[in-house]
């Protein structure tokens, strides 16, 4: 199986819309547009992922840079989720001094 990541879509792009432009490369196992937690609004991306990857490949080729629902899109394949493991939850450092808030005394 072989995920596509979508960009630059039109806010108005709909999970069916976007498969029916998809399935036209074949078999289409899901096509998800990502949207806001609160709002459900479009974040203008998505990721489609077919059964086939010669089908994806084709779907890439064919797609990329052309124009869909008034937008100009952009078609790769998608990479592995990075791990966001090691940014906000840092331990304290303490640098000694003056500490915000604090006088040294």
């Amino acid at each position: 199986m072989t995920t596509l990541f979508v960009a630059k879509l039109s806010f108005d792009t709909t999970n069916a819309s976007l498969e029916a432009l998809f399935a036209e490369f074949g078999t289409v196992q899901s096509a998800r547009v990502v949207t806001d937690r609160e709002t459900s609004k479009s974040k203008g991306f998505a990721f489609v992922e077919f059964e086939n990857d010669s089908e994806a490949l084709n779907a890439i080729k064919a797609l990329d840079g052309k124009e869909f629902e008034g937008r100009e899109i952009a078609v790769t394949t998608a990479r592995p989720r990075e791990d966001r493991s090691g940014g906000g939850n840092r331990p304290h450092q303490s640098g000694g001094g003056f500490k915000r808030g604090f006088q040294n005394r």
